[in-house]
Order: structure tokens, then C-alpha cells, then sequence
């Protein structure tokens, strides 16, 4: 495996083990259920699917009744012989150490306007201004006639998916599932995450975090 489905508690403060004061995130990281897996015969990939949370029977559909969670969630395994259905995959699957991205949906603002959404710096703020925080002229005159595609302008901001990369581990504790990751990520407090090894830092095989390419040039010479 992969990656795990959690949830985000909140973020807290504590000291690693050099003294230093560590803004760290906390998620709850599984124990997932594995509903199934896709193969490379039958659907030209190997996957996992897993479920997370658990969901009052009488809120599911039939078929789905057997197990009733509450996120379901594909991920991409190597091994697809290592799990199977009716399985559960814990936070055994990361050390202390490991680099892991993690994927989350950002908190929704709402429609927000030029300066809160793009960083506008706005016109003049005297009384006889008359252009405080309106967009103003936006340019689509007898030419172009149009609004050029990525304008910034006004709108929905926020409630999008975001992955934050490199996240170090910094603890876990495995009696409460709970991980603590160096850094924020993406979403609100009880926001469902999807943990997975770093793409651009993956662990070796004895858990540990892979070298960086400066650390291999450096064994080299």
C-alpha cells in the first residue's frame, strides 16, 4: 500500500527531538477497510480501494450495507496481492521520519471579491476616489470584444482540492491512529484526508526516508 484515508484533527505546537518548536498537524490515519481491488487485467491499473469512517447502516443503500462507510477512495498499489477484500490497513504503514503528500479540500469562502481572492492592491482610498475595491475596466472594449480567458476577477473562492508535498513525519502515535506532520494541510478541522508516500521523496525499504539527490552526489565524490 501506498497511502491511507484519515482525518484532520487541528494543528498544535510541539518539540522535536532537538530542542526545536515544530508547528505540526495531527490526522487520524486510518485503520481503513479495503472494499475491493482493481487489477491490471481487468481494468489496466492496480488499486486498492479503501473506506474510511463508518456510517449508521439505516444512511446506506442495500448493497452497500455490509460495509457502511463513509469515504471511499481508490489508491495505487504496487503489490495488489498484498491486500484484499475485507482487510485493514493501519498506520504501520508510515515510520517516523517518511516524507508524505497529502490531499485535502480547502476551506470554502464563499464569492469573495478582486482583493480578497487575487491579492488586489485596490485604487485610492480618498474620499474623492470613487474606485476603492471595484474591479473597474476590465478592457473588452470594440476590441476584443470579449473577456480574455484567466481574468481575475471576482468569485467562488475556496472548496477546491489541494495537496500539500513533503510533509514530514514527526510522530505517531499507533494506539489512537494519530499522526503529526510538519507543516498545514489543506482543509478544515474533521476534513477527510488522503495520506499518501511522498511521490518526490519515497521511503526505502527499511523505512527510512530515501536520500536526496544533493545526499547522492555528495556519497559519490
Amino acid at each position: 500500500m501506498t497511502g491511507l484515508l484519515g482525518k484532520k484533527i487541528g494543528m498544535t505546537n510541539i518539540f522535536d527531538g532537538e530542542g526545536r518548536f515544530v508547528p505540526v498537524t495531527l490526522i487520524e490515519a486510518g485503520p481503513c477497510l479495503v472494499l475491493g481491488t482493481k487489477t491490471k487485467e481487468k481494468c489496466g491499473y492496480t488499486a486498492a480501494i479503501l473506506g474510511y469512517g463508518q456510517k449508521k447502516p439505516s444512511r446506506v443503500k442495500k448493497p452497500q450495507r455490509k460495509w457502511p462507510v463513509r469515504v471511499i477512495k481508490e489508491i495505487r498499489t504496487d503489490r495488489p496481492a498484498a491486500v484484499k477484500a475485507g482487510d485493514r490497513v493501519g498506520i504501520n504503514l508510515f515510520k517516523i521520519g517518511n516524507y508524505v503528500d497529502i490531499t485535502g479540500t480547502t476551506i470554502g469562502k464563499g464569492f469573495q471579491g478582486g482583493m480578497k481572492r487575487w491579492g488586489w492592491s485596490g485604487g485610492e482610498k480618498g474620499h474623492g476616489s470613487m474606485f476603492h475595491r471595484a474591479p473597474g475596466s476590465i478592457g473588452a472594449s470594440s476590441y476584443p470584444s470579449r473577456v480574455h480567458k484567466g481574468k481575475t476577477l471576482p468569485g467562488h473562492m475556496g472548496a477546491v482540492k489541494r495537496t500539500a508535498q513533503n510533509l514530514k513525519i514527526v510522530s505517531i502515535d499507533e494506539e489512537k491512529n494519530i499522526i503529526s506532520v510538519k507543516g498545514s494541510v489543506a482543509g478544515h478541522k474533521g476534513g477527510f484526508l488522503v495520506i499518501k508516500h511522498a511521490k518526490k521523496r519515497p521511503p526505502k525499504d527499511d523505512g527510512q526516508e530515501a536520500p536526496s539527490k544533493v545526499k547522492k552526489e555528495a556519497e559519490k565524490k
